[in-house]
């Protein structure tokens, strides 16, 4: 680890962090479902508003010129950061949801009855529904890699499932309820191999892995700003340049059209083809700010950090008695998805939440995995890089207090 990172100077620049909850000081333990947000992307955010707010692209103003500079930047920030080869091929969305359901909805004019789409068994609602729902619409058949006992990918269940009719693979860079990272590069370099597209759901990885698109060789890869210190409501899709050329809009509106008339509409090159209406302007701004953000700090030193904190966490969590960790595989990001004994999680969450630490109970959008396990959900406790070892220990201690109090 860097000598350089310096947790406690990091966490002044959280705001949220020197707040209490129930008269305790804040334990947050729930960044798998949205990380807090630097003083600097909320100044982002506040000096948007306050300095040059208009709407973009369509103003000869001096306020829409500098909005529209501003959020053309950030675009240029984002293409840096996943390595995208032309700014055209990041798309901005509402979020990953957003993206998924703007492929998904493509896809439909380039199937028919009898293709195949796989989907892995770790993924998120988000990534099953969207593709269920495709294929009732277009008669095609969803085919899923199956996971093991460690919360790992079956790979040569996944060979065996490739076939000249699988036209689309999906699946998560990284678990969100076990924190598994799946071997992307292998599942992409073989659904090439029998011609099929990919996209990855990259939400749970983009805080923790510094994704190279380009080296990947994805076709579609989609995340969220809300995950990587940024604000909700807006997220992006890269999609290499020829397969967002073959889809159609995802929606009709304004920006998204070269010419109108009644009769007929032409569409927009890209991005514009897929941002129909008024973007979020400040979130996009702001998504780039927080990526400048962690950029500076550096992924391979907040993985190291958040890697020593996930082996700490877990050694501690080991020596209670009944506890089950869920997702034991070697290669995962920092998150724990635990239970203890026959106490239900939620009450377990009850408690903690008293104390002030924030957990997430319940199947975290991930049924089936818990259907796997036979459980109706777990504890689940995600890491970042301002949190620290003295809040593991407060959390290990409120934990054992709770199961005390439930046993």
């Amino acid at each position: 680890m860097s000598k350089e990172f310096d947790v406690h100077r990091i966490r002044k620049d959280f705001p949220i962090l020197s707040r209490s909850v129930n008269g305790h000081p804040l334990v947050y333990f729930d960044n798998a479902a949205t990380s807090q947000t630097p003083q600097i992307v909320i100044d982002a955010i506040v000096d948007y508003y306050c300095g040059y707010n208009a709407n973009i692209h369509r103003g000869v103003h001096a306020l829409s010129q500098e909005a529209t500079d501003a959020y053309e930047q950030a675009r240029y920030k984002v293409q840096k950061h996943f390595n995208a080869k032309k700014a055209h091929e990041i798309i901005f969305t509402s979020g990953t949801t957003h993206g998924i359901n703007l492929i998904a909805n493509g896809f439909e004019s380039l199937l028919q009855k009898g293709d195949e789409l796989i989907v892995s068994a770790l993924e998120h609602h988000s990534n099953i529904v969207p593709w269920q729902m495709l294929c009732e619409r277009t008669g095609a058949q969803l085919r899923v890699i199956p996971m093991d006992n460690d919360g790992a990918l079956i790979m040569n269940a996944y060979d065996e499932l490739l076939s000249e009719r699988t036209k689309l693979v999906f699946t998560n860079h990284v678990s969100n309820a076990l924190g598994t990272i799946n071997p992307i590069e292998e599942i992409i370099e073989k659904a090439h191999g029998v011609g099929a597209a990919v996209l990855i759901d990259g939400a749970q990885a983009c805080p923790h892995i510094k994704p190279d698109v380009q080296a990947l060789d994805v076709d579609f890869y989609v995340a969220s700003a809300h995950k990587i210190c940024g604000p909700t409501g807006v997220g992006v899709l890269y999609g290499k340049e020829d397969w967002l050329n073959k889809l159609p809009p995802y929606q009709g509106g304004g920006e998204m059209i070269a010419e109108v008339t009644f009769e007929k509409t032409t569409y927009a090159d890209l991005p514009h083809k897929f941002e129909a209406g008024t973007p979020n302007i400040a979130g996009g701004i702001a998504f780039g700010v927080a990526l400048d953000y962690m950029n500076a700090i550096g992924f391979n030193e907040i993985a190291s950090y958040e890697d020593r904190l996930l082996q700490y966490a877990t050694k501690k969590l080991q020596e209670i008695d009944g506890l089950i960790i869920y997702g034991t595989t070697s290669k995962k990001t920092a998150v724990i998805s635990f239970n203890v004994g026959e106490v239900h999680p939620y009450d377990i969450g009850t408690i903690l939440d008293k104390l002030g630490i924030a957990v997430r109970t319940g199947h975290h959008c991930a049924q089936p995995i818990m259907d796997f396990f036979k459980i109706p959900g777990t504890i689940r406790a995600s890491f970042s890089f301002y949190n620290t070892e003295e809040e593991i220990d407060v959390f290990v201690n409120g934990l054992k207090r709770a199961v005390s109090m439930l046993s």
